[in-house]
């Protein structure tokens, strides 16, 4: 089965944002690069998305005029086989992606990058609606604490446990990294 893996909004653009923390950074980049090296390796594509929304000035991080929508810092060097800008939370949408995808025969993606609960969830999601089979990298996704509507604080461990559980069998194979290198390779 012909595999790719998306490296999805792994950009300067989310360090701007007053909830960027890099306290699971370290562990997260570590997860990353070794889905890269293992694609790389096995000669597997690698897909890179950046996610490129709302006004083109530089005070928006998430604008090509500000010059944050680069790799992020730390994050292995790698010759993207194909790179897709974004507007919205799925990579599917409005991108190309789907269409690269079936051009290249990829049947199943492995997906990993930033917020583990948005953008790398809908996308899981997304592709697995779509017929892939879609493996999930919990550790290969990077998130921030967040705040609940009622006020409680919600901890970027448990946004991962939630988004891996409600994916579960029903839209993806939740991988850890050692599995999923050996699905790449």
């Amino acid at each position: 089965m012909n595999t790719c893996l998306l490296v999805i909004d792994v950009q300067e653009s989310f360090r701007r944002r007053p909830y960027f923390s890099d306290a699971d950074l370290p562990t997260y980049l570590t997860a990353q690069n070794a889905l890269i090296r293992a694609a790389q390796a096995s000669g597997r594509p690698i897909v890179r998305i950046f996610h490129v929304d709302g006004p083109n000035i530089p005070e928006n991080a998430f604008s090509i005029a500000s010059g944050a929508v680069d790799p992020l810092d730390g994050l292995a060097n790698f010759e993207a086989a194909a790179t897709f800008h974004k507007s919205r939370h799925s990579a599917l949408v409005g991108t190309g992606l789907e269409t690269w995808l079936t051009q290249q025969g990829v049947q199943r993606i492995v997906v990993s990058g930033i917020r583990t609960e948005q953008c790398c969830e809908t996308t899981t999601r997304h592709a697995s609606d779509m017929g892939y089979t879609v493996d999930f990298v919990p550790e290969a996704t990077l998130t921030f604490d967040m705040v609940q509507p009622d006020g409680r604080p919600l901890s970027a461990a448990d946004i991962k446990s939630r988004t891996a559980t409600v994916l579960k069998d029903r839209f993806a194979n939740i991988l850890n990294v050692a599995q999923a290198v050996e699905q790449l390779s």
